[in-house]
């Protein structure tokens, strides 16, 4: 038992399973209390146990359990949890910064006299480098290499810097580059479904449920296999490294109920998009949604995993599937050991967290249920994932978007006609073996060029974009037009993990070659698998050399093209969308299509199976009609269309039994943590604090704890505060934070150039996350961000008052800095939705945010901005800034009083969470609104005190965390 732990439920109990005896706190030692553990859904039930053994009389209480033990669906949140997640998993983007703030932190303990070893992770901290390679290199057999090498070049200081973190902080480990994607690599090796200690001073190992919080929103995707965790924060999740609980509102949970079976012609893909459409239209922000009902048995675990994937695009705290057989089933293909495969059973059914078809059925908020056979094949665009259009109204959807797309310029192309370029049998096709340049040309349609094939040379890792025409003869421009697909991945954690789906675009592929079909050559594709296992069963299937053929090469085992990491388009077709104002179009097996993330060149984004991403990039343009336009034409000239080449359900299923197997999983994993040669001699530095480099672009001392007293100061009134930007609705955190390429002429840009730093070597924001110069200046600077203080434009612009001057916000930001002027952002609904990415709220703090006022958050977002003292302010229901007149030009105050803020926060104030905003016009007219203050947990506003969530952290390992 825990030291100190009460066992006020007398829940201590010992399981023997093989040879082994755990001890554990038995949840049905609770009904002899009066509890039904059947009414409370099983990710309740996994709350309910990590309360049971956390109870220690101050942070987890006797009351907490039964408070939670008699779970009310219908309530509305209003108590507080703490949660303490058994480990912690990172991607490299988010990873960096978390490991650059723990390092600081180090440097901050020592200057308050505290002991540097004191900042480690009490938790097992695991990092996938995931999200650093980029498809530079594609289409040709030596992309990969390329690629990997290009990744290597330019983030060996980041990569030198993690290794450094292995050897200074215990429980943290690194899963080097080119292994696979973090979530995938989490579901097939990192996830353990059931916990095992080491054993404590009395010999004794205690087993418990798998539990995580993740540095990446995606994390949910373990929800299917039945692991409960979900993304926060960079900064929560360093909080929980260091052995703080995650504050949280018990949930609400939404269930979501699944009859029937797939029909023929859909795939996982299209469930969950159907899914995610109306979850999102139910709203689950802040809930947690489980699935059950007699179709969970229907789904593989490979299906569960690609829906609980998009959990944060329904906008649910976790999507999870119940532990069943299916679990052991999955657990035994990928390689777990027989021992811990029982374990994991003998635990659960003791537990009561094994799922049987005939186990009753749980109580929940609210329900939603789906027929699995009405699912219909579907896309996702050209914006959002939850916009869902069906296969066949794809064309006209995107013409009906099309106005909407245009740029500021509007539409340059309106007299274009474009030429179409078709399989072989009628226009030229591309054979040969492209990286040797001995390919022959094929026969050109009548009147016509040949194509010829031509080599790009492999030389010193310095790619530029190539043009379509050095590479392959043939100028691009004329066949390009708005909706023509410039960019075709099969990419991202959400489908690569799924076999079936992968097989699906391998076996269409196999079909697509063999009736003469190729890509039209300005498709940029690609194929970024989640785990070196995908590759080994498209090998053993025979599939691997047909996606070849399409040039869907492997380009690298990473995130790649879902999180903008697509790379330069050739420069030829660059040339033709800008020369022309084109939508260009790219279709992708992801997650998310927000507006920039994926290209800064392409203004329309769909989501998709990996199969229907491949007859895409055949199509060559979204308003291709596959039930009645054929994608080419056979060897003997006749048309062949998409259902003559779509793989049939036993296809798949039986290229999925006859090609993977557990030795693949247990081969590719056992070596998953020694990396390259490149990794293993990368030479680091020792020492239990980091030498910061002083000249370093990619890693600098976090500067949240430059002179940072012993106590924190009393919460101060906010007065006279500037708007550095209205924004509308679903602003994302792409909008926000820095991501993608770094601009040349913008602010981040040009601090790089001022320090030496080559355009060719600026590489993407992600891979600079470690450095708060260039992130502070890349915030809000998205190449698709409205700011309504800005009309007419894109990107990171504002204007500076009572000046009148237009100015990127990076450089208004320092002006107002210079007057002492607060600054805040107005926005609309659903604000900070998408990815759970720090840098979203720590690049607003160094910009001199202190408060947003939103008509709603997303979760994630929110609660990040607490964590780096930002106060989340929001409309009454009904009001905006619109409504209210607001035009962002006044100067705001929060509070109608003085201390007001402080007082609400202590819990003096007479009104609870509401506050008032006083805002005042340069000519004296005021508007003054009442607001919720969105900090939503004591814990919080602990936070806020502190003036953020790592300084709350720092001084309570210091013992000096009393307020002033």
């Amino acid at each position: 038992m825990p030291q100190n732990h009460p066992n006020s439920f007398q829940s201590a109990a010992t399981l023997t399973s093989g040879a082994s005896t755990v001890h554990y706190f038995s949840l049905p030692a609770l009904e002899s209390q009066g509890v039904s553990l059947a009414r409370l859904p099983f990710s309740l039930r996994v709350l309910l146990e990590n309360l049971l053994r956390c109870e220690d009389g101050r942070t987890v209480t006797a009351d907490d359990i039964r408070f939670l033990a008699a779970w009310d669906p219908k309530a509305e949140p209003s108590r507080e949890i703490a949660y303490m997640p058994a480990r912690v998993l990172m991607q490299d983007f988010t990873g960096v910064p978390a490991i650059v703030d723990l390092a600081a932190m180090r440097d901050a303990m020592k200057a308050l006299g505290g002991d540097p070893e004191k900042i480690n992770p009490l938790q097992p901290a695991e990092l996938v480098i995931d999200h650093s390679v980029q498809v530079d290199e594609f289409g040709t057999l030596h992309a990969y290499d390329l690629n990997a090498a290009l990744e290597f070049q330019r983030n060996r200081e980041r990569y030198a810097f993690l290794k450094w973190g292995q050897t200074a902080f215990n429980n943290f480990s690194a899963v080097p580059p080119g292994m696979g994607i973090c979530h995938q690599v989490n579901l097939e090796y990192l996830a353990r479904v059931v916990f095992t200690t080491s054993p404590d001073a009395g010999g004794k190992v205690f087993a418990y449920p798998d539990t995580l919080v993740g540095t990446d929103s995606h994390t949910t995707m373990v929800n299917g296999l039945g692991v409960l965790g979900w993304g926060v924060g960079g900064i929560e999740a360093e909080a929980a490294m260091l052995g703080q609980p995650v504050s949280m509102l018990l949930p609400q949970v939404v269930g979501f109920r699944l009859t029937g079976k797939l029909k023929e012609g859909t795939t996982a893909t299209d469930l969950v998009l159907t899914v995610t459409e109306a979850l999102r239209k139910h709203g689950v922000v802040g809930k947690f949604v489980e699935f059950y009902g007699p179709g969970i048995s229907e789904l593989p675990l490979a299906d569960r995993a690609t829906i609980a994937n998009m959990a944060p695009e329904y906008g649910a705290t976790c999507g999870i599937f119940p532990v069943d057989a299916e679990t052991l089933r999955y657990l035994r293909l990928t390689g777990r050991t027989e021992e811990h495969i029982a374990l994991v059973e003998a635990y659960c059914r003791a537990q009561g967290l094994f799922h049987t078809p005939d186990a009753p059925e749980a109580e929940y908020s609210a329900t939603l249920s789906l027929d699995l056979s009405t699912v219909e094949p579907s896309v996702a665009g050209p914006k959002r994932p939850q916009d869902r259009v069906l296969l066949s109204g794809a064309a006209a959807s995107f013409q009906q978007q099309l106005p909407a797309l245009l740029g500021p310029a509007g539409n340059k192309s309106a007299a274009r006609q474009m030429l179409r370029w078709e399989g072989e049998g009628g226009t030229a096709s591309l054979r040969g073996d492209v990286t040797s340049g001995k390919g022959a040309a094929s026969p050109a349609p009548e009147g016509g060029d040949s194509v010829a094939v031509e080599t790009l040379p492999v030389e010193a890792l310095k790619v530029a974009p190539t043009s379509i025409a050095e590479r392959f003869g043939v100028n691009p421009d004329p066949y390009l037009d708005h909706g023509s697909i410039v960019i075709a991945a099969i990419t991202s954690c959400t489908n690569t993990s799924n076999p079936y789906v992968m097989m699906a675009a391998g076996l269409l592929a196999k079909k697509a070659v063999e009736k003469g079909l190729r890509t039209p050559p300005w498709v940029k594709s690609s194929l970024a698998p989640g785990s070196r296992v995908v590759t080994d069963y498209y090998v053993k299937a025979g599939l691997m050399k047909y996606l070849d053929e399409l040039r869907f090469q492997v380009v690298g085992y990473g995130c790649t093209t879902c999180i903008g990491n697509s790379g330069p388009l050739p420069t030829d077709v660059s040339k033709a969308i800008e020369d022309h104002g084109l939508v260009a179009v790219s279709v992708l097996s992801g997650n998310r299509n927000f507006e920039g993330r994926i290209s800064p060149e392409v203004r329309a984004n769909y989501l998709m199976s990996p199969p229907l991403v491949v007859a895409y990039a055949l199509a060559g343009h979204i308003g291709h009609n596959f039930d009645t336009d054929p994608l080419g034409r056979d060897k003997d000239g006749s048309p062949v269309f998409l259902k003559d080449i779509w793989p049939t359900q036993a296809e798949v299923a039986e290229t999925v039994a006859s090609s993977i197997d557990s030795a693949m999983f247990r081969h590719q994993y056992s070596t998953v943590s020694d990396g390259d040669q490149n990794w293993q001699n990368l030479k680091f530095p020792s020492g239990e604090t980091y030498g910061w480099e002083p000249d370093s672009t990619y890693i600098r001392k976090a500067p949240y704890f430059d002179g940072m007293a012993a106590k924190p100061a009393p919460v101060q009134d906010i007065h006279a505060a500037r708007i550095l930007a209205v924004l509308g609705d679903s602003v994302t955190t792409d909008h926000i934070s820095p991501a993608g390429s770094i601009k040349l002429n913008g602010p981040a840009g040009k601090y790089l150039t001022e320090h030496g730093v080559k355009p060719a070597d600026f590489n993407s924001y992600g891979s600079r996350r470690g450095n708060h110069e260039v992130m502070v200046r890349g915030t809000f600077a998205n190449v698709r961000l409205r700011n309504k203080l800005a009309p007419g434009t894109e990107g990171g612009v504002t204007r500076l008052f009572p000046d009148d001057v237009p100015m990127s916000i990076y450089d208004a930001s320092v002006e107002y800095a210079k007057r002492t002027i607060p600054l805040a952002i107005l926005a609309g609904k659903e604000y900070g939705s998408g990815s759970s990415r720090d840098w979203a709220a720590k690049g607003p703090r160094l910009l001199g945010i202190r408060f947003v006022i939103a008509e709603s958050y997303e979760r994630i977002h929110r609660s990040n901005l607490v964590g780096m003292g930002i106060l989340p302010l929001q409309f009454e229901p009904g009001e905006s800034a619109e409504s209210l007149g607001l035009s962002g030009q006044e100067l705001y105050s929060v509070g109608a009083e003085p201390g007001e803020l402080a007082a609400m926060l202590d819990g003096k104030f007479p009104n609870g969470k509401n506050i008032t905003v006083t805002a005042e016009s340069d000519t004296g007219h005021t508007i003054v609104f009442p607001v919720t203050v969105r900090i939503d947990t004591p814990q919080e506003i602990l936070y806020y005190q502190h003036g953020g969530i790592l300084q709350y952290v720092l001084r309570q390992l210091a013992g000096t965390e009393s307020r002033a």
